[in-house]
């Protein structure tokens, strides 16, 4: 997003509201009142004993200072305590805990398939789509003829209404008022219909998927992990191609769409 703001000039110019600075008005000092001619206390008993309240102060900030160091060190104690004992926190530990899976000869095999290639050579992907393409065509052409055949009745009404009773007016009027709202809120209808129908569709696609990706490394390389490549969302910045099984994962996919397709046809 550009923002226009100049950041060098202020929000508002006129925000900030000119100060008027007043000379100040001359003052005269007051005229000083005698002072009494007093003696001070130390100058009328020069033999007076000494202020002892200097050493108490002494004394007191010591003290605060030496509670303040042992309520800091309790604290730190307590910190200490509470983050590496877990005193005080909800405990996470599950004793439950499914235990991580590790290999048995001490590494992981990896393999990875490339999705994008796999659904454009994927013989059920490409007739999967073609069958919600048709679907959608013929969802839109319904929607379009409704919307030719409304506008052709207005506009009939439009030429004849004159010709009708005053009844009949009103009874076409209701109709094609009710028709429109109903064009109104078809296409969303319809949209939503589509939309589902693809979500139906992708999911039994990649059921389809799953399930033969774990039987056919079940009956062969029994890879640990299995990953999955796309071009624009990809969980690794690359891999070894010597990982990359797609194209025995495509043939055997279709291997087997074409004999299930077979069953349904010789049925």
């Amino acid at each position: 997003m550009e923002i226009n703001q100049d950041l060098n000039k202020p929000v508002d110019d006129n925000s900030l509201d000119t100060i008027s600075m007043k000379e100040p008005q001359e003052q005269h000092p007051a005229n000083p009142e005698p002072m009494p001619n007093t003696e001070s206390p130390a100058a009328q008993a020069p033999n007076a004993p000494k202020d002892n309240s200097c050493n108490s102060k002494k004394n007191c900030c010591h003290t605060a200072i030496l509670v303040c160091n042992i309520v800091l060190l309790i604290g730190l104690v307590l910190l200490y305590i509470f983050h590496f004992t877990g005193i005080g926190t909800r405990s996470m530990h599950n004793p439950n805990a499914t235990a991580p899976v590790v290999a048995k000869d001490g590494a992981l095999k990896i393999a990875c398939i490339d999705s994008d290639t796999l659904l454009a050579k994927y013989q059920y992907a490409i007739d999967l789509q073609e069958e919600l393409n048709k679907y959608k065509d013929s969802q839109e052409k319904n929607y379009q003829q409704q919307v030719t055949k409304f506008q052709k009745d207005y506009q009939t009404y439009l030429q004849t209404g004159e010709n009708m009773t005053l009844s009949q007016q009103q009874a076409t009027e209701a109709e094609l008022k009710q028709r429109s709202e109903k064009l109104a809120t078809l296409e969303a209808e319809l949209t939503q219909k589509v939309m589902q129908k693809q979500l139906d569709a992708n999911i039994e696609l990649l059921n389809r998927i799953f399930a033969f990706v774990r039987e056919y490394n079940a009956a062969n390389q029994q890879f640990d992990i299995i990953m999955r490549k796309t071009f624009n969302d990809s969980p690794t910045l690359y891999m070894n191609p010597a990982m990359d099984i797609t194209n025995e994962i495509i043939e055997g996919l279709n291997e087997e769409y074409k004999t299930v397709k077979g069953k349904k046809a010789s049925k």
